[in-house]
């Protein structure tokens, strides 16, 4: 399986990307992690994951088409696809995915999934809150997460 990477510059920062043939593996903050490009950036995945990131950004699009590739446990992959069902602008709590995946008493380790989703902004980890509407954790760090709340409409107070 050979992995292709390019880098994307976005408003808010450095994104490395990568992909596989079947689909997009991974989206990193470049300036969290070294990453890395190998020059294949004309791959069709990750062309189409570039036109959809810059789009997003521009807010012209609102959900993401591209297919993915990711690699998880059954449990981190229910999480995963439960990130996919939350509106864009909107936000819900661990406790909700929990219960969106049949796991009600799985808050906290919704939360370790949410925290390992390898395409962080394509799969809207930075759409899940505490329960008592407070921000928690995410890979790109807070500041992130609360711009891209707001670039979809949610105010942050």
């Amino acid at each position: 399986m050979t992995v292709c990477c390019a880098l994307l510059t976005t408003p808010l920062g450095t994104l490395a990307l990568e992909a596989t043939e079947q689909g997009l593996t991974g989206l990193r903050f470049a300036h969290r992690k070294k990453s890395g490009a190998d020059g294949q950036d004309k791959h069709p995945i990750l062309a189409l994951a570039k036109r959809e990131l810059t789009a997003y950004f521009a807010q012209r699009l609102t959900r993401f088409t591209v297919p993915l590739d990711w690699r998880g446990t059954p449990f981190q992959e229910s999480v995963w696809e439960a990130l996919l069902d939350i509106p864009f602008g909107e936000t819900v709590s661990y406790g909700d995915i929990a219960r969106a995946i049949n796991r009600p008493r799985s808050a906290r380790p919704v939360g370790g999934a949410v925290g390992r989703n390898p395409l962080p902004i394509i799969v809207p980890c930075h759409r899940v809150i505490g329960s008592d509407q407070t921000l928690t954790g995410f890979t790109g760090g807070l500041n992130i997460k609360v711009a891209l709340l707001e670039l979809e409409g949610r105010r942050i107070d």
